[in-house]
């Protein structure tokens, strides 16, 4: 019994006029008006996911990456097409970019789904990008290959390297105590950010490269290639050859993404000293599959696994110098023990295969940036889940980035309402704060007007900065920049904005930190905070009153999960798996 072999290439997914074979010849038609010959619209079809923009500076090479992505889909007999989704610039977008990141991956997805391609091609880079292309992706299921614009290189200020971002808020933190001049800050503002590409510290741009690879989704030792070396074109050339190859071999995201793949990107994030991002984006990621990341699951494998580099803003070093101390597969033949050496890649290799080639290769390391197994700097991950009676649902604190003096504390929280309230009184003199309080910022979660922004690094109180306070504990339901340090306590869930216990607290009421039991409680008797509940619940018709009533923002509001969710959107969630 003969069956007929599905479409490919440009006969994929026809156009649905009720007549195939004119749907055929109208789109041949067309795309013939595009100078394409007989020959090269017999070939199968590689679709470029191409995501430059005027405001996205991360992605300003991607010209250049494209066409070697397409240089290597013709030579591996391919045709490439490329085709435009969206581009999120992470300092571009108001209020935040994590609320288009789900709009990012929807549109990722239907373009992949709708169009004629037979496997595709993902280039990203800015840190909602990557997730959001890798979500739309395993929402496609296409044989998909993702490459990254890679980071920047440093720039200098007299005679110091600097690099977006960590180095940006460090001489911001000094410009506002008083040390750094109004001259000296314009001059630095010129020198942090000097080459295409993005952030050249381990933020949450080359936290996500480095995930990807470590699923499985990218080309072995490529995540970190600084975006203006010759490698990272060529990593696009092989990239573009091996999507021809997935055509014929498929291999598709559901294939790699399993719960085993993510498992070592969370071993690997834990040794990276990763942003904390990162926790959102691969649960969305992870629940396109109908997977699940808990919280728990975290602390498991944080405790198990050491911090291994030694990089901004957890340590010394620039992405330039991890790359050029071995990448991604010195980080990997360290964890080899702990990790999953079966899960499948998209070379079509195990993960165990990969490291066996790679040693038998002797590909060399530096120890000195990435640290061996057993001689860590940190002996536990990077990140570490909280719960207790102000997070229930949990929150997220970047240990390897804060200081240990103040994992087991108790203060006074002296409260900020909003984004607002705190831009108008964090610089009055007449603050009333010590160093010893915990700072507390309520409705900037996902459901919030600012719709869950890198706020929660709350800047250090003026009067206080200029006394030489370098850290305090801040509590938010924010996120926080993967380039950011400090002791601060993130997503908070349920967030303020949703009625969690983060929106009844108040000026002057206790809160407990506990690194050490994973907690984060709110001191308080029962009855006052269910009076405080019945007040909010009263409060809430006006607030609600303000809310976005058309478009996406409309969209976004009734449908954006929580934080230990992904803070994806309820309905692309894959219910079908757990």
């Amino acid at each position: 019994m003969s069956t007929t072999p599905p479409a490919r290439g440009i006969s994929r997914g026809l156009t649905n006029y009720g007549d195939a074979g004119f749907a055929a010849y109208l789109r041949r038609s067309f795309i013939k008006s595009m100078g394409y010959t007989n020959e090269a619209l017999a070939k199968p079809v590689v679709g470029i996911a191409s995501t430059p923009s005027g405001f996205n500076n991360c992605h300003r090479a991607m010209p250049e990456l494209v066409e070697a992505v397409k240089r290597g889909v013709l030579m591996a007999g391919g045709l490439p097409i490329e085709f435009p989704s969206m581009s999120l610039g992470e300092v571009f977008l108001a209020p935040t970019s994590l609320m288009f990141r789900n709009l990012m991956s929807m549109v990722t997805e239907e373009m992949i789904t709708a169009q004629p391609m037979d496997s595709v091609v993902l280039i990203g880079g800015c840190d909602k990008t990557v997730p959001a292309q890798l979500m739309g992706a395993a929402s496609a299921n296409l044989p998909a290959i993702q490459v990254v614009t890679g980071p920047m290189m440093t720039g200098r200020h007299q005679g110091e390297r600097l690099g977006a971002c960590t180095d940006c808020r460090r001489f911001w933190a000094q410009y506002r105590a008083g040390k750094v001049s109004d001259q000296e800050i314009v001059q630095i503002e010129s020198s942090l950010a000097t080459t295409a590409g993005t952030c050249a510290v381990m933020g949450t741009a080359s936290t996500m490269a480095c995930l990807a690879e470590a699923l499985g989704m990218m080309l072995p030792g490529t995540a970190a290639i600084p975006s203006v070396h010759a490698d990272r074109l060529r990593a696009a050339e092989r990239s573009g050859a091996l999507a021809v190859a997935l055509i014929d071999k498929p291999i598709r995201p559901s294939d790699i993404l399993t719960p085993k793949a993510f498992e070592n990107a969370l071993r690997v994030l834990l040794a990276i000293g990763g942003s904390t991002n990162a926790i959102i984006h691969l649960t969305a990621i992870a629940g396109r599959m109908g997977h699940r990341i808990d919280l728990q699951t975290l602390n498991r494998l944080s405790d198990t696994t050491p911090v291994l580099v030694d990089l901004k803003p957890t340590g010394q070093g620039y992405m330039e110098d991890f790359f050029a101390a071995g990448g991604m597969s010195a980080v990997l033949a360290q964890l080899k023990p702990l990790l999953h050496l079966d899960a499948l890649t998209i070379t079509g290799e195990t993960l165990g295969q990969r490291l066996a080639a790679e040693a038998q290769a002797a590909i060399w390391s530096d120890a000195k940036m990435i640290r061996p197994l057993n001689d860590p700097i940190d002996p536990q991950g990077g990140l570490v889940a909280l719960h207790g009676s102000l997070a229930p649902e949990g929150a997220i604190l970047k240990r390897s980035a804060a200081d240990a003096n103040l994992f087991e504390t108790e203060g006074r929280a002296v409260v900020f309402s909003d984004l607002d309230d705190l831009a108008r009184r964090i610089d009055d003199p007449a603050l009333d704060i010590q160093p010893n309080d915990f700072m507390v910022l309520q409705n900037a979660g996902p459901t919030s007007p600012s719709g869950m922004p890198e706020a929660g690094y709350l800047p250090i109180p003026k009067k206080l900065a200029q006394a030489g306070i370098k850290d305090m504990v801040r509590i938010s339901d924010a996120r926080m920049s993967g380039t950011a340090f400090g002791t601060i306590v993130l997503h908070v869930a349920p967030e303020a904005a949703q009625g969690g216990p983060l929106a009844l607290v108040q000026t002057g009421d206790r809160i407990r930190l506990s690194v050490a039991e994973r907690r984060i409680d709110w001191l308080i008797d029962e009855a006052t905070a269910q009076a405080r509940r019945a007040q909010w619940q009263a409060q809430q018709a006006s607030r609600e009153q303000g809310q976005a009533k058309r478009g996406y923002r409309h969209l976004y509001l009734h449908h954006v999960l929580q934080a230990p969710e992904g803070c994806d959107f309820d309905f692309l969630q894959d219910p079908s798996k757990s």
